[in-house]
This record gives C-alpha cells, structure tokens and sequence, in this order.
C-alpha cells in the first residue's frame, strides 16, 4: 500500500509565519504541471504494481491553482497504478479560492476531503497573520464544503501576539460549531527568516510566554473532547473514522512517494528504508523534473529506532515498550525516564505500551529524546 503527496508551489502572497516552499509567480503555473507530468512518469517504476490508499495536494495553496490541472495529474496518475475502492484525495485550500462553482469542480475532479487553512475566526488574529479572508468568508465556505466532501477539516493556529485564553476560547467554539469531521490545531511558532520572526526580533510585536502557549493548547484539549473528537496525533482531532490518510500513513512510517519541488518520499526497498527529497527551488524543478531528487540515503538501524520513537509517541496508538528495550543500540537505560514522566503525568503505561497524555503531548519530543539519549 502506498501514499503520494503532491507539492503545489504557488500562493498570491506569502503569510508572514509561512516558511514552507512556494513562490507567488502564477504565469508558471502551466509549466510547473507539464513539468510534474514529466517527473511522476519517470517515477513510473516506484509506482507499478502498487495500490494507492491516499493520495494528498499541499503546498503552497494547491486551492489557487486551475482544477482542470489537478483533475488531469489524477487522470495521469491513475494509469500507472490502482487505486483503493475509497480512495481518499485530500486538497488543502484557502478560504478566498473557494466558492460553490470551485467546490463542485473539486468534487467532480475526486477531491474527497478538503482541508481549509482558516487559521481563525477572530478578525484581529488573521490580521496579525496576513490572511485575507474574514471569519464569515470561513464560515460560508465551511458550511458549503461539509455539503459536498466526505471530511472537511479546519487549520486553527493559536498563540499569536496579544491572544489570551478569552480570544482563543471564542475562536475555537466558532471552529466548532460549524461541526467539521476533522481539526489541525497549531501552536503558532516563529520560523528564522519569515517576516514574523523580523517583527519579534525588532520589538514590534511580543510573543506569548510558553506558559500561556501552554495553557491555550490545554483548554484546547478539554474542549475538542466534550464534541467528541478523538486526538490521534500531537495536533490533530477527529470525528471516528475522518483521520487524515496520508498524514497517519507517514506518522506510521509507511511507504509515500512525493511528486514536486521540496517534496520528499519514504519506500522500503529490497528491505531497506530510504528517503528521498525533490530539490526546492521551482527553476531548478522546471530544468529537469525527471531528474527533480538531489537528497537520497538509506537510514541505519539506529536512524530507524529514532525515527519510530519519536513518530510513535506524537500518535495515540502508543510505543511499545518491549521495541524500545529491544532496539535500543545505545546503550540507554530509559526506565528512570519513564518512572519520571508517570510521576510528572506525562506519560501513562499500559498493557506494554506507552502514551502521552494531554500534557505529555505538549513535551512530545522532550519525552522521546530523552528515552533514546536519556
């Protein structure tokens, strides 16, 4: 079974705590698909003979680019390998591209869940984040969008400069009123290089202490479980069955191949676990999209011990703590670290397995550092 992700590039303008890869140049638009056209058939030998279960568009805004593009690379795809009876094709968008004649050419091109990156509801917060649609552009789209797609989610940030636990309270009920199958709560971080980062650095705004970070993202949690949200990863929340696909595909470290610039990709081959990235510079993809991968290794089996630690304690499925004893090379005795961490009430062990709780979550990578390095 296999997952893809597909990397769309382009946004009209870049939010100042954005420091994924884009560009705002949509003249390319066309060439960058004949371009991924060009790269995903000369990935024609990792895809033959496999079943795709999911099959994921991120960027970038891959929701301002033509649908017509999108429903093609599909119709492309879809000869090289098979696809699950329900398949899941995820899309993530910004509210101001999307409008009932978008949503309904989404829906017939096999979008079957949409992810909208409202960030919040509260006018004075997507200023502060340069987002240009306004809280009642967020709820008509929402409301369409859970008439047409099988799962709608909501991107939600908190801790952003001046937010208190009243403001975050009001933006959540909002997000949950609207009742999407799916929430991704992000804790709101200052990225080197981005215009966020500029503005801290120079005193122009002031970031939240960790204190209050730390008890927005706890009420957050008291919260989604009263609606009947289960929280299967560090930031996300769902209804039963309306997990993200792809998402928990690659916290469980199954095979996903990635398709445009900076995307990256994970296979098993012959036994052997190897990950890839697509270079991150859109000319550069443009030049030679047949030969797009300029990071190639192959993890030792140390790589792939920490790699299982760390991903398997930001889900609610839990770490096996007989794994941890038996592959372990370093030589680390973690079980004062576990003995810690019960005390703390970051941790529960149950039935030979380890989990976070609510406020083990908030420590997640703390937690698995110090059971792989102590």
């Amino acid at each position: 079974m296999l997952t893809l992700y597909v990397h769309i590039p382009f946004c009209k303008a870049r939010c100042p705590y954005c420091d994924f890869y884009l560009v705002t140049r949509p003249e390319q638009i066309h060439a960058f698909f004949k371009a991924l056209s060009l790269e995903t058939a000369s990935r024609c030998a990792d895809l033959k003979g496999e079943t795709v279960s999911a099959i994921h568009f991120g960027g970038g805004t891959p929701s301002s680019v033509p649908v017509g593009l999108l429903a093609k690379w599909l119709d492309n795809i879809a000869a090289l390998c098979s696809f699950t009876h329900d398949l899941e094709v995820a899309l993530e968008a910004n509210p101001e591209d999307l409008n009932t004649t978008s949503m309904n050419e989404l829906r017939a091109a096999g979008v079957t869940r949409l992810s909208v990156g409202v960030q919040s509801f509260i006018p004075e917060k997507l200023h502060l984040l340069g987002r240009k649609h306004s809280p009642l552009d967020c709820q008509r789209i929402t409301a369409e969008a859970l008439e047409r797609f099988n799962s709608v989610s909501l991107d939600l940030i908190c801790g952003v400069p001046g937010e208190d636990l009243a403001i975050w309270e009001d933006d959540l009920r909002l997000a949950l009123s609207l009742q999407p199958q799916h929430l991704s709560l992000y804790m709101l971080s200052v990225e080197p290089k981005t215009r966020l980062h500029h503005q801290i650095s120079k005193g122009l705004i002031s970031f939240p202490d960790d204190e209050t970070q730390a008890s927005l993202y706890e009420n957050a949690l008291r919260e989604i479980a009263l609606y009947g949200y289960s929280h299967y990863e560090v930031s996300n929340f769902c209804l039963p069955g309306h997990h993200s696909r792809y998402n928990l595909a690659s916290w469980k470290r199954e095979p996903y191949l990635g398709f445009g610039p900076s995307a990256h990709s994970f296979l098993t081959v012959h036994g052997r676990e190897i990950r890839m990235a697509n270079v991150s510079v859109l000319s550069r993809y443009l030049a030679a999209p047949h030969n797009a991968g300029v990071f190639r290794e192959e993890l030792s089996r140390e790589e792939q011990f920490i790699e299982k630690v760390f991903l398997s304690l930001r889900i609610n499925s839990g770490l096996d703590v007989e794994f941890l004893r038996k592959e372990n090379n370093l030589g680390q005795d973690f079980s004062g670290s576990v003995d810690q961490f019960i005390e703390q009430g970051w941790i529960l062990q149950q039935k030979g397995f380890l989990y976070l709780t609510d406020k083990g979550f908030l420590f997640a990578d703390y937690i698995a550092g110090a059971l792989i390095f102590g």
